[in-house]
């Protein structure tokens, strides 16, 4: 059986003693009989308290339990040594024993989130809750999973908790983690202060108290001096400081405060695990397998750490590395080559004009890292997989996947670079003191503002239409909450959009100029109602007041029409699969500008194109398909099959646009790339041919002779006889009867011969 994160607690057990019938509650309501609590084992405690004080003892106390032949406490006795697996085995034979017992199955539980293993705790919560629904411990462990995971249930949890057992101070220490995890310290230190009400030797508020002074670069001394004459060795206080810094993007000091929870307590293994991802963020290997390592051999091999020392192992293996004075460039041995053309001009390109932009030069070099196996960059990023992002800045370094890394056509692979080096920079020029909804929402804004246009960036999606038909937007002060702790599962993604919408909306109600001074006011320690009213001059709520209209004012069409669109998409669809191509034609010009960012497989864009076409009408066809990609269509075909119709209609800068355009999407189609490598030699554009001829062999096309020849012919167009005559080589030793490589050849030699006799070869 797996076995998996949490904090030891008392075992409950006993037989539960239940009141016959029932009886009126105040309110008048009819009651079913509660379970009577069972009392902790004495011996339990005992070695709580040990532990909770730091006392030397406790390891000896929780070998005494071990040794124990009531199972029950040689259970919490294996738990405490961590023998987990000795400890579920106990377990087992104990909930299989005593199946109704609640509160044994809570232990069961709180010992598998201890081994990082939430889904079986999960399990074990709901199996106790079925059986005792009020029961507090149980409420409170499936809060403790929904923060782990920053579901947004885990408040209201926390809550039924209290209500279950108002003495449950833990609860109230847990929504005090909740409340600074949302960016409200006013509302953690107030919590955190109720759990002291609860009980004085509250450590993790304490330790809560410690990191909102230490985050607001105060001393915490009084907070930190009660922890440790409570608890000399309880370094978890450093640890939770260090979950802070980490989540606020302030990575440098995150570390520090693991390395110093480590110095105290060089055991505390989810620490150490925590220190070796984060010095793998910052690209420091070594150190971090290091720590790593430590932690497997200690049998804390959580999936974290097994995952981050596999991808450790293969980066050493597969990864190689470009730098340039500004940039450090790592990519896989089996892309670099086609990769790395695209990937340092857009690098370059990025930086020169957030320089410009931003006001703000970088000092030091850069890092990107690109993936080709998207479940490694969830690795690099978060230790584990399933993270649904496409790119991640930590400071100056940065992770995302390749464009081979999704299904192609998925993600534009430039947008999602200039959205990462925006943070790069905003988060430089604050010292990494901006709020989330701010940093996310001005990169989703400069997606679209590096190209000029509307077809980069993402679309319209239909959970934030809905968002705002069902008024879910979140108030400005509350915008993180929506990123850190979602109520709704789309509500991420709603956040996102509505951080660049507010952005979009400052920029063109106040100018672009007072994006960069709130850039700067945070940099200044201000947080957004500060820097809000400082810089707009409006309370957050009169800016609430203002944006909202404009949004709703701004997406009315679409979202009083999505319902209609919906309805008719389905139509269109069923008139596609019946060649009614007059009915798809009809109905898809109606509703097609009633919800125009809507680019997804099934659009209206494709479907009338094929209509059109069916007809024998490429025009429209065509022109339906521009349509598609000026709105930021990103399938592929739809996008090839277009530039072949403009080239046939002779619209050659237009269809190399469009294949400019697909390369920014996606890099491994050989075929788009000799396509526009002949374009660029029609348009007299011999450097861009050479960079899709070669692209074209590092892609590994079929056909390498063709390829090597256009490259041939590229080289000899930008006055570059020696490296054409490698290619035409190349192309002939692929192909030796190959005629226009041959005469190709032929000319060089020729040329060449003519140079030597002129004097202007050089030797």
């Amino acid at each position: 059986m797996k076995l998996q994160t949490a904090k030891l607690q008392t075992i409950l057990f006993g037989a539960a003693v239940l009141t016959v019938g029932f009886f009126l509650a105040q309110q008048g309501g009819l009651f079913r009989p509660k379970p009577v609590a069972a009392q902790t084992p004495s011996q339990v405690t005992q070695c709580e308290t040990l532990r909770k004080h730091g006392d030397p003892g406790t390891k000896a106390c929780y070998q005494k339990l071990s040794t124990s032949n009531d199972l029950a406490i040689k259970a919490e006795g294996l738990w405490g040594l961590r023998d987990y697996q000795g400890a579920n085995n106990a377990f087992q034979a104990l909930v299989k024993a005593r199946p109704k017992d609640a509160n044994l199955k809570v232990r069961w539980g709180r010992m598998f989130m201890e081994y990082s293993q939430p889904g079986d705790a999960e399990a074990l919560f709901k199996e106790a809750l079925d059986i005792d629904e009020n029961n507090a411990k149980a409420l409170y462990g499936m809060a403790l999973l929904a923060t782990d995971t920053f579901a947004g249930d885990a408040s209201g949890l926390a809550e039924k908790a209290l209500k279950a057992d108002p003495k449950m101070f833990q609860a109230r220490e847990l929504l005090a983690r909740i409340a600074l995890e949302d960016n409200h310290p006013e509302k953690a230190v107030e919590e955190a202060k109720k759990a002291l009400d609860m009980s004085g030797e509250a450590l993790d508020a304490l330790s809560i108290l410690a990191t909102v002074d230490w985050l607001d670069d105060k001393p915490g001394t009084e907070w930190i001096e009660r922890v440790f004459k409570i608890n000399p060795t309880y370094a978890e206080a450093y640890s939770t400081a260090g979950h802070f810094f980490v989540i606020n993007r302030r990575y440098d000091e995150g570390i520090q405060y693991y390395r110093k929870a480590l110095e105290i307590k060089p055991d505390l293994w989810e620490a150490r695990a925590e220190l070796g991802i984060n010095l793998m963020r910052f690209g420091q290997n070594a150190e971090a397998r290091q720590n790593l390592e430590a932690c497997f051999n200690a049998n804390y091999s959580s999936p974290l750490v097994r995952n981050s020392l596999k991808l450790l192992d293969s980066i050493d293996k597969n990864v190689e590395t470009f730098t340039t004075p500004t940039t450090v460039l790592k990519l896989d041995k089996k892309e670099g080559a086609l990769l790395r053309p695209y990937f340092q001009a857009e690098l370059d390109r990025a930086m020169a004009i957030y320089e410009k932009k931003y006001k703000f030069k970088m000092t030091g070099p850069v890092q990107l890292e690109v993936y080709p196996n998207h479940p490694d960059f969830e690795v690099r990023t978060m230790g584990l997989p399933g993270l649904g992002a496409l790119g991640v800045t930590f400071g100056k370094y940065v992770a995302m996947d390749s464009p081979s890394g999704r299904p192609p056509g998925q993600f534009h692979w430039a947008s999602t670079l200039w959205h990462e080096f925006s943070h790069v920079y905003v988060l430089s020029m604050t010292n990494h003191r901006v709020p989330r909804w701010f940093t996310e929402g001005l990169a989703v804004y400069e997606e679209t503002a590096a190209s000029g246009a509307t077809d980069w960036g993402d679309r319209l999606d239909p959970p934030s239409i809905m968002a705002m038909k069902d008024k879910k937007l979140l108030p400005i002060a509350d915008l993180d909450r929506g990123f850190i702790h979602p109520t709704y599962p789309e509500q991420v993604i709603v956040s996102y959009f509505q951080g660049g919408q507010v952005i979009t909306f400052i920029s063109e109600k106040w100018g672009y100029d007072k994006v960069l001074a709130m850039i700067h006011a945070f940099a200044d320690k201000k947080d957004t109602v500060e820097a809000i009213e400082q810089e707009l001059k409006l309370k957050p709520e009169e800016f609430d007041a203002q944006f909202f209209p404009w949004i709703e004012a701004k997406y009315k069409k679409q979202v009083d029409g999505f319902q209609s669109w919906t309805d008719q998409i389905k139509l269109v669809t069923q008139a596609v699969k019946e060649k009614q191509w007059d009915e798809v034609i009809k109905r898809g010009t109606e509703i097609r500008d009633i919800y125009p960012d809507f680019v997804e497989l099934g659009n209206v864009y494709e479907f009338l194109a094929k209509a059109y076409l069916a007809k024998d009408d490429k025009a429209k066809a065509m022109a339906e398909l521009e349509r598609f990609s000026a709105v930021g269509g990103r399938r592929l075909e739809p996008l090839k099959q277009l530039a072949d119709m403009q080239t046939e209609a002779g619209k050659k800068r237009e269809a190399a646009a469009t294949l400019e355009r697909l390369n920014l999407i996606y890099l491994e189609d050989e075929a788009a790339h000799q396509k526009l490598g002949k374009l660029y030699m029609d348009l007299k554009n011999p450097n861009g041919a050479i960079r899709e001829y070669q692209a074209a062999l590092d892609a590994g096309t079929i056909d390498k002779a063709g390829a090597q020849f256009g490259l041939a012919q590229a080289f000899q167009a930008a006055n570059r006889p020696e490296d054409a005559l490698d290619a035409v080589y190349s192309a002939l030793e692929t192909a030796p009867g190959f005629k226009p490589a041959q005469a190709l050849l032929r000319e060089l030699n020729a040329k060449q011969s003519d140079n030597k006799q002129s004097g202007n070869v050089k030797q």
